[in-house]
């Protein structure tokens, strides 16, 4: 197994070159030459694979975040640099190319995945490393590993479990449940949570029914859905290649019934892939691009980079980066224990996704959207949030 391409980036880096794709090769400002001229933090993200098209959107959401900070005054005084390495959208090449970036003693901190199953992959080699590293997986047991160096940039799905299951019942009044989700870390975790807050609410699951990632053919899925005679669908999909098929023959197949899915539901790719299928379908989405100041700021940056709406696969590396650089400040120094707790100790702090603030775990954010796809937009509707202080 290789490591197909390592991108450097600095904060002086033109967006066009993110805009324009994941390109081999060095991009460097003349700040960042001569040893010790930079902080350096290394980035795990898909460059091929099925992933490629969200690494594209990590890479551009962590850059525009470093153009951010190094505007500021960068890290100790110093530019922030991003070293990646390609994780090939599975979970051999994500230990692999962590076990690359950490090869390098001088990178003081890492972001990891947005895929759960590559950061329990990962998980052993991050303790055995012990440097901070911030990731977007959802699974609630990521940071209940006892791995002190895990801190979470989106919302775990215990959290998307409530908020689901509060709008499926409450706000669309429906009780009979059909549970959709892939076979892995991520689809059970978020399964077990959301039927656990069904039955909370009174509502019941007629089937649950789980996938194996990458399927090619949801026929039978759709067909257990009809027998069942659920009025509604609850979804965890991993990948947005697999909603596209999925939503393509639900609709196909005639099942109307209403769908409120995990955050993948609302992705760009995702939406590319199953256009008119999704349409009325609602979500449960981390980042939503009028759910606040930030979010909108956030938005502007990202659609003057890209030229397309942003999604959380970029907001939560966009706030990954900033806070990182954020508690190093703070810290005074790269030291992975000083720089731990001061990542823990964030109060208050308005990103892209929302108001971060850390609990012992290492769970930055405690709620999320809820928004709705109208005719291919993805619209907002409200901010559900569970901080107690």
């Amino acid at each position: 197994m290789r490591t197909t391409r390592r991108v450097f980036l600095t904060g002086a880096a033109s967006a066009s070159a993110v805009a324009g794709g994941l390109a081999p090769g060095v991009i460097r400002s003349a700040c960042a030459q001569g040893a010790g001229s930079t902080v350096r933090i290394g980035m795990v993200l898909p460059v091929t694979g099925p992933g490629a098209d969200a690494g594209r959107y990590a890479l551009a959401g962590a850059k525009i975040a470093l153009e951010t900070v190094n505007k500021a005054g960068g890290v100790l005084g110093k530019p922030l640099e991003i070293v990646t390495e390609d994780d090939q959208t599975t979970n051999p090449g994500a230990v692999f190319a962590f076990s690359k970036l950490a090869s390098q003693g001088d990178l003081v901190g890492f972001l990891g995945s947005i895929r759960s199953t590559q950061n329990h992959a990962m998980a052993p080699d991050i303790l055995k490393t012990g440097k901070p590293v911030c990731f977007g997986g959802t699974d609630p047991v990521l940071t209940q590993l006892g791995n002190p160096w895990l801190f979470r940039f989106r919302p775990n799905d215990t959290f998307s479990a409530r908020v689901i299951a509060e709008h499926g019942v409450n706000g669309l009044g429906k009780k009979k449940w059909a549970i959709i989700h892939s076979t892995d870390a991520f689809g059970t975790s978020g399964a077990k949570a959301l039927t656990e807050s069904l039955a909370k609410g009174g509502a019941t699951v007629a089937l649950d029914q789980g996938y194996t990632n990458q399927s090619q053919d949801f026929t039978p899925v759709v067909l257990a859905i009809r027998q069942s005679g659920a009025d509604v669908i609850g979804s965890y999909f991993t990948f947005e290649n697999d909603i596209g098929i999925f939503a393509r023959q639900l609709r196909q197949l005639g099942v109307t019934a209403p769908w409120v899915g995990s955050p993948s539901i609302t992705n760009v790719t995702a939406l590319k892939l199953a256009g008119p299928s999704l349409y009325g379908t609602y979500g449960v989405a981390d980042y939503a691009e009028e759910s606040g100041d930030a979010a909108r700021a956030y938005g502007k940056a990202y659609r003057a980079a890209m030229k397309i709406a942003p999604d959380n696969q970029s907001s939560w590396t966009f706030d990954a980066v900033t806070v990182l650089a954020k508690a190093i400040n703070a810290a005074g120094k790269t030291d992975p224990q000083a720089v731990r707790e001061a990542i823990l100790a964030v109060r208050g702090h308005e990103g892209a996704e929302g108001t971060y603030n850390f609990d012992k775990n290492g769970d930055g954010l405690h709620g999320y959207n809820v928004v709705r796809n109208d005719k291919g937009n993805i619209v907002f509707d409200r901010r559900i949030d569970f901080y107690q202080g």
